[in-house]
């Protein structure tokens, strides 16, 4: 028996009822060969480990920009936290934990540098806006493979696009992702804000913190357990309303005391930079990488601009920056 088939076997027997098995995916949107040793979605984990997106990541930050140290979150730790707490989440629940990872390592390909400023500039300048999770469908559906994407299933594509808020996902696993990825990035960010001097210990909301814990462990475990005790049986993922309730208050009081703060910071920097970019290559598209001129011949230069942008690390930002607008040299004696 291949191992793909002892897999399917394995589900079949254990998964819950409301788990998305492996044998029955939608398949992809072009035909291919099967692999025999692996299931589509193991397939679609690694693919997206691979992809050149996925390792640009290390390099682009969650919240602050381009920060100073070694341990402030980014995208690639962020997406490694929602990963895991995912997992936790499949495996409590008897879901399909192949899938649930397969999303959440790809959740996040399309976002932009400069933290969370980054997609709103991106959206603001973009003909036809722009939305992270709209940017890693497109990531892997057009982007990579120099414009042949990575020709996903249909329920990874699914969750990447629907991890927001405001997405809904068609598996159960794919909820998981959602729900793993704002615990994991309420969680981390306030290790950031801490750590970035925008937060102490004791300004942090004694109710939700007494609920949920006081550091990020207990916080994470916290909200694991809720969520499994809270769905066990259940076409449907959820917290109990008391979890429920602290864990909102407590990303209110992010958004208020944190995103905002930090964003006010970075805004002008970004802002500044990311539009002088935008507003070059959109009149200089022969500029760009091959891959991001053929975009720009096919859809035209703002679609093709916002992915080049979208694609950057926040040093290789800073880098164009400064080789397009900040002068190397100045001579007094009007030599180069």
């Amino acid at each position: 028996m291949q191992p793909k088939e002892r897999t399917y076997k394995i589900e079949e027997a254990f998964l819950s009822p409301y788990a998305c098995r492996s044998v029955s995916t939608k398949g992809r949107r072009r035909e291919e060969t099967p692999c025999s040793m692996r299931t589509d979605f193991q397939r679609d984990r690694d693919r997206i480990i691979y992809s050149k997106s996925f390792r640009r990541l290390k390099n682009k930050t969650q919240v602050f920009f381009s920060p100073d140290g070694d341990h402030y979150i980014t995208r690639l730790t962020h997406t490694f936290d929602v990963s895991q707490i995912a997992r936790s989440i499949a495996r409590a629940l008897s879901l399909n934990e192949d899938l649930a990872e397969a999303i959440a390592l790809g959740h996040d390909l399309g976002h932009t540098p400069c933290g969370h400023v980054g997609e709103r500039v991106l959206n603001a300048l973009c003909p036809a806006g722009f939305h992270h999770n709209e940017q890693s469908l497109r990531v892997v559906d057009v982007l990579e493979k120099d414009g042949r994407g990575l020709n996903l299933t249909y329920e990874v594509r699914d969750g990447i696009l629907n991890h927001t808020s405001a997405g809904k996902p068609q598996t159960l696993e794919g909820v998981a992702v959602s729900l793993a990825d704002r615990i994991a990035y309420i969680n981390h960010d306030i290790e950031d804000a801490i750590r970035g001097g925008f937060l102490r210990e004791e300004d942090l909301p004694a109710g939700p913190i007494a609920v949920l814990g006081r550091d990020t462990s207990e916080r994470i475990n916290t909200a694991i357990t809720d969520i499994g005790k809270s769905s066990e049986g259940k076409n449907t993922l959820t917290m109990s309303e008391e979890k429920g309730r602290a864990s909102a208050e407590l990303r209110a009081f992010m958004f208020e005391n944190v995103y905002v703060r930090a964003n006010k910071v970075m805004q002008d920097r970004a802002e500044r930079m990311l539009t002088a970019m935008y507003d070059y290559f959109v009149k200089n598209t022969e500029k760009m990488p091959p891959l991001y001129r053929g975009v720009a011949e096919r859809e035209g230069a703002g679609r093709a601009v916002c992915d080049y942008i979208s694609s950057m690390t926040d040093r290789y930002a800073i880098g164009v920056f400064e080789d397009l607008f900040v002068p190397k040299n100045f001579s007094m004696n009007g030599r180069d």
